[in-house]
């Protein structure tokens, strides 16, 4: 029986390492840190429960075929809900615009709150379905870097679909034409960030990733998103997947164009096929040795990192949902200081989930988690102290001018995670959260393939390297992965 190694067990890792036990491989996954997951773990603090990560959950289709791909039903491991509203968005005027899921009753606020037609929202989310449906696939669902991907007659069909505008016209640029309000304008510009770019300058193909929030729905694992990670590791073990935690890879080792083995700080890990879900900026430079490809990959545009502060507060805030933003007052400002001038931008748009609105049981009675995000550059200078203090000072004056609460008097437990943090305890290439960013309208085929084109055996899965970052996009490498391993490999 072949042997597979797996390198990280982030949700690409997970998802790999199942895929491939399900073809039959043996698999064996070596992990770091004590916890499987990556950015998909979980933090307890003081009787608090936050999850560490990502916190919006779309697309559960994925997981559906990830675990019938083992023969196995998803939601006899998860139980989830639909959410009605996906996101509750603020404004520093007052405003407040709840995104319903529901088409009409988010027109009818769309209507209300900012005297958009609803027809400008139809036609909108329409397209973007069409966009994602037609060409979103071929981008997300095929290896793009091989000729007979291109060559398909269905894929010729697909991009005639894509007009000028998607290519040559920013996400901005493509939005203010369809909208008249500029907090509309704001509200879809904000999908932009959903793999860490930058509205500004991303190809107004990415005006496709409103589809699968407003038109397929967003939803919520109970136990919050930490529930995903343990369905999966669940899966992966009653198949028979060898985790080996606290356990990392230093190295390794090839010869005549395979990878030998896995070298890790006690032993040799021998493999048939290495798959790794390591940074693929890491895996060059640290795994392999091979700077000029490390270099090669730290020369594309990083996506964004975040700053979070993961707060316990006593507090029930009656105006908050599960997901909520608070919008800065000059967006491009903001981008331009996160892109440009990479420093923490003056103004933040603030992102604050609390899933103890729906989880009772991850706070104290009378109490909530706050995860509480704000978009950092991802860079090599460390977060100071004396800027986190700072950062943290202008999140708690915006959330009291915005919400009405003093949320500093309430806070009664605190974790900070910043860029180094995210970079350190993930092997996230300067903390940034998606590899790198899609602000070029090729970004699509400059992120890493996920096969190796020098070494016969070794595979790429996760977030940095294609299709992109994000739970679905990890989840679709896993995909592209088992394709591509068991073209060249038979168990």
């Amino acid at each position: 029986m072949a042997k597979a190694i797996v390198i990280g067990s982030g949700v690409g890792g997970l998802a790999t390492a199942i895929r491939l036990r399900a073809k039959g491989f043996q698999v064996v996954v070596l992990e770091k840190n004590e916890y499987p997951g990556g950015k998909l773990s979980e933090i307890q603090l003081d009787g608090f429960h936050f999850d560490k990560g990502p916190s919006l959950f779309t697309q559960p289709t994925n997981f559906e075929k990830l675990f019938a791909a083992a023969n196995r039903n998803f939601y006899d491991y998860v139980s989830v809900k639909k959410l009605e509203e996906a996101n509750r968005y603020f404004f520093s005027d007052g405003t407040v615009v709840h995104a319903f899921i529901d088409r009409q009753k988010f027109e009818e606020e769309v209507q209300r709150k900012l005297g958009e037609k609803p027809q400008a929202i139809t036609t909108y989310l329409q397209e973007a379905q069409q966009l994602y449906e037609g060409i979103g696939k071929i981008f997300l669902d095929y290896p793009l870097h091989r000729i007979k991907t291109w060559l398909q007659k269905k894929i010729v069909k697909a991009l005639a679909l894509v007009k000028l505008s998607h290519l040559f016209q920013s996400v901005h640029q493509y939005n203010e034409k369809r909208f008249r309000n500029h907090k509309t304008i704001q509200i879809f510009n904000r999908f932009a960030t959903y793999n860490g770019s930058n509205p500004y300058q991303a190809p107004a193909m990415l005006t496709m990733i409103p589809h699968l929030e407003q038109n397929e729905g967003a939803f919520y694992p109970k136990g919050g998103m930490i529930s995903l990670t343990q369905s999966m590791y669940q899966l992966a073990t009653e198949l028979g997947v060898v985790f080996e935690f606290n356990t990392e890879v230093r190295r390794l080792h090839t010869y005549n164009g395979r990878v030998l083995y896995a070298e890790t700080q006690n032993q040799k890990v021998e493999g048939d096929i290495f798959v790794s879900n390591m940074d693929v900026f890491y895996t060059y430079n640290q795994l392999l040795n091979r700077k000029d490809k490390s270099q090669q990959i730290a020369k594309l545009e990083r996506s964004t990192s975040a700053i979070i502060f993961y707060w316990g507060v006593k507090v029930k805030s009656q105006a908050l949902s599960l997901h909520n933003i608070l919008f800065s007052d000059d967006y491009k400002k903001e981008f331009d200081q996160l892109f440009v001038q990479k420093q923490l931008p003056d103004d933040p748009t603030i992102y604050i989930n609390i899933t103890s609105k729906l989880d009772e049981s991850h706070a104290p009675a009378d109490a909530e988690n706050w995860f509480v995000m704000v978009n950092a550059p991802a860079k090599q200078s460390i977060v100071t102290n004396e800027q986190l203090m700072k950062l943290k000072d202008t999140v708690l004056q915006k959330i009291k001018r915005f919400l009405s609460i003093d949320i500093q008097a309430a806070i009664i437990t605190e974790f900070i995670w910043t860029p180094q943090g995210i970079d350190t305890d993930t092997n996230s290439y300067l903390g940034s959260l998606y590899g790198s960013a899609s602000n070029d309208k090729i970004a699509a085929f400059m992120r890493h393939a996920n096969e190796s084109s020098e070494y016969k055996n070794l595979f790429f899965c996760g977030g940095s390297v294609h299709p992109g970052g994000g739970i679905p996009l990890c989840l679709k490498s896993a995909v592209l992965v088992e394709q591509l391993v068991t073209e060249k490999f038979s168990a």
